[in-house]
């Protein structure tokens, strides 16, 4: 072969390894496979729903209420509300900036984290449907979370781990609480406020009375999301896909179970039997506590959101613009 092809050759592969390291470093790079657990899996289409709404833009977290189930938009820069009695769109709440970033009901309010410069949250009367405060504190994160305990709110307000408790009497800040850096995730439960920490890969333990940080505990690879249920904390860790059970009373790993679901987005819920986990492209994974196993998993258009309520699932399909509501499937 010539110099001259030789060079022509070198340079043509160096130019195809520069552009394939871009592609891996872009947000549109292939996402990680999604196996799931072939064994279980069967096609969504098989959980015939009690309900479909088409609420367009790309409906993202849930939160439930005592007659309402409410939907982030961040496409239209709002949140819906819908009536479980009649599973029909009765009310759309428009903000300045987008929802993101998690949902809660609490203190008969609705709290909204916004992504807007600079991030805020917002307070929604659910006898209005109006926004009656904007909280100069906002997420740190667009796959964060917010939760309530008792007394106070509890959201994370930056990637370098600083834990907010807010007086929702007040609208300020009570307490500021360091925690391992990028960790965004936070769910209340039984006097503890237990955070997630993307990049350390544990699952931090915040007393919800004092504010004292507990020791961390060594979860799976990258947990985002998780729910408590059957006296344990469940992460969803987005490195592999599995799921880790953590005991609430020891603080020990219980188990790490293989799901298959890894990639970013995605979210994790408890009911009487199961625990649900969703992504997009496998919409639902149903873990039983007893085996501490994937005992179904169903395929196909859809997932993203999951929340249990009025005796339903409800799932979104964010890039479909729908919500399903689900009759519970028996374990």
């Amino acid at each position: 072969m010539s110099p001259a092809k030789n060079l022509a050759l070198t340079l043509a592969f160096a130019i195809v390894a520069a552009t394939q390291a871009v592609a891996q470093n872009q947000p549109t790079a292939t996402p990680p496979e999604k196996p799931g657990i072939k064994a279980v899996q069967s096609p969504l289409t098989n959980l015939k729903p009690i309900a479909t709404l088409n609420l367009g833009g790309d409906p993202d977290w849930l939160a439930i209420s005592e007659n309402a189930v409410w939907v982030t938009n961040d496409k239209l820069k709002s949140v819906q509300r819908i009536d479980p009695r009649t599973n029909t769109l009765v009310a759309k709440i428009e903000f300045p900036s987008e929802p993101c970033s998690g949902l809660a009901f609490a203190f008969n309010s609705l709290w909204v984290p916004l992504c807007g410069q600079p991030a805020s949250l917002a307070r929604v009367d659910p006898a209005t449907n109006k926004i009656t405060a904007t909280l100069p504190v906002g997420p740190a994160d667009n796959e964060g979370g917010i939760t309530a305990s008792e007394y106070s709110l509890w959201i994370i307000s930056d990637a370098n781990g600083t834990l907010l408790r807010v007086d929702p009497a007040s609208h300020t800040v009570r307490q500021k609480i360091a925690i391992p850096p990028g960790s965004f995730n936070p769910v209340y439960s039984d006097g503890i406020v237990w955070v997630t920490g993307n990049q350390s890969s544990v699952l931090t333990p915040v007393n919800a009375r004092s504010g004292e940080v507990l020791p961390s505990i060594p979860v799976g690879p990258n947990p985002r999301f998780l729910t408590a249920g059957d006296g344990s904390i469940w992460t969803l860790n987005q490195g592999d896909g599995s799921v880790t059970r953590i005991s609430a009373k020891t603080r020990q790993v219980i188990a790490t179970i293989p799901a298959g679901i890894p990639g970013l987005g995605g979210q994790i819920t408890y009911d009487a039997n199961s625990v649900w986990a969703t992504v997009i492209g496998i919409p639902l994974t149903q873990i039983s506590p007893v085996s501490n196993q994937v005992i179904r998993q169903y395929t196909g258009s859809g997932g993203d959101s999951v929340c249990l309520g009025h005796h339903s699932l409800w799932l979104t399909h964010l890039r479909g613009g729908l919500l399903w509501r689900i009759a519970l499937p028996q374990p």
